[in-house]
């Protein structure tokens, strides 16, 4: 899940266009018209909430392809490309997954990612790094992975997971900001609708819980990097997948190159922050990874 930043981004952004679509339509003035209307807002916020993460989820793959200029392998050029095709292709029939797009994007770091809106529609990508700097057998492991993620649903249970947290920070943060507005205008007897109390407070606080909210993402999806691990070991075979995910921690560890192209983009890369950025990590370390592996029978 190495888009996860990326997508929780998307989300984000398709969330507040909507928000401030329904404010100009005049939604938030019927809905607090007498008061709050709890069940309404309830029903407002999913639909929104859930609008916003499916949208991210159509657009993943473009999204992917743009901000990294991939490169589809529609036709093997040479030796490497049609190798990437083939492997994929029998991890897929495997899996039992549709026959993803393949794809190579020009970047010094070793990484590869798998996105995409269902187990039928989806690409896999791997840098040049990644092919310049790790044995084929290695990579293999790494593929098998990005697989798994995609044979897992993996993409549309963090939608459906996202959808959910959305709809809650939508409701949560107009019944704060409702009760700001009162608060800011006690003593006014007049019904004239939300007030700036509402419209700013409701906005602040929806910025801040979906920070939190995101937290609870990273968390649920570093979980489903062990599960595909796990299925990956038993498509190419578990110490195929250890070998990668050791060469991968080697390159790590040796001060392998970043890619410091867009910081949105992190969402992409296996990295590993310290303290409290920890909580915002999408994967786990890669030495938790490989100790949980060598633990599978």
């Amino acid at each position: 899940m190495k888009r996860i930043v990326l997508f929780i981004a998307t989300n984000i952004a398709v969330v507040l266009v909507l928000t401030i679509v329904t404010r100009l339509l005049g939604v938030d003035r019927w809905l607090t018209a007498q008061g709050l209307n709890y069940p309404m807002l309830l029903a407002f916020s999913a639909v929104i909430g859930f609008a916003g993460s499916f949208i991210s989820l159509a657009i993943s793959k473009w999204m992917a392809k743009a901000a990294y200029r991939i490169h589809v392998i529609d036709r093997p050029q040479n030796q490497v490309e049609s190798w990437l095709v083939e492997k994929v292709r029998e991890q897929a029939d495997k899996a039992g997954i549709g026959m993803p797009e393949v794809g190579i994007y020009e970047s010094p770091e070793a990484n590869a990612f798998a996105t995409g809106p269902s187990r039928h529609n989806a690409l896999v990508a791997v840098s040049t790094g990644l092919l310049q700097n790790m044995r084929q057998r290695e990579v293999e492991g790494v593929l098998a992975h990005e697989v798994s993620h995609v044979a897992n649903g993996d993409m549309v249970t963090m939608t459906l997971l996202q959808g959910t947290l959305n709809t809650f920070v939508i409701f949560l943060s107009r019944v704060l900001g409702f009760a700001l507005d009162q608060f800011l205008r006690r003593g006014d007897d007049e019904r004239r609708g939300p007030g700036v109390g509402y419209l700013l407070g409701s906005l602040v606080c929806q910025v801040l819980l979906g920070v939190l909210a995101s937290l609870i993402v990273m968390a649920y999806s570093r979980h489903r990097e062990f599960r595909a691990d796990a299925m990956g070991a038993q498509l190419e075979g578990k110490e195929v997948l250890l070998g990668g995910l050791r060469r991968l921690k080697q390159i790590t560890e040796s001060g392998g190159v970043i890619d410091n192209r867009s910081p949105a983009l992190a969402a992409f890369k296996i990295n590993h922050p310290t303290g409290v950025m920890r909580l915002f990590m999408s994967h786990p370390p890669l030495g938790e990874r490989i100790a949980a592996l060598e633990r599978v029978g």
